[in-house]
């Protein structure tokens, strides 16, 4: 997890002694993580420092998805809503693997050629 319960709530503006959706939230760090590697085509490992942490601009993106999920919980608004200009795909844009190979495909291939060399 490479950001925590209280940094989510204070991005979010969640009093630290509220615990009703403490499990939710991970959920969403969680999930959030699994969208910035797809969309930068990059495992979050690989980028990461010698004290575990990812580049700032990839967590701001990921408390922005966080605070998105947490705020729009329904795929139907009944507000007007509109993005904020190059937030996240301005984020994310600094770390894309321009270089075309496709994240899935890589694994699915490396968990095939693990077997193979397993069995």
């Amino acid at each position: 997890m490479y950001i925590q319960l209280y940094q989510i709530k204070k991005h979010l503006n969640i009093d630290s002694n509220f615990h009703d959706d403490d499990e939710y939230l991970v959920s969403l760090e969680e999930v959030a993580e699994k969208v910035v590697e797809q969309n930068i085509d990059t495992k979050l490992t690989k980028l990461e420092d010698g004290d575990g942490e990812i580049p700032s601009p990839l967590t701001q993106a990921m408390l922005l998805l966080i605070a998105n999920f947490y705020a729009n919980r329904e795929s139907v608004a009944f507000a007007q809503s509109a993005n904020v200009p190059y937030s996240y795909q301005y984020l994310i844009d600094l770390y894309r693997n321009y270089r075309g190979e496709d994240l899935a495909v890589k694994e699915c291939l490396q968990e095939h050629l693990d077997e193979n060399n397993n069995g």
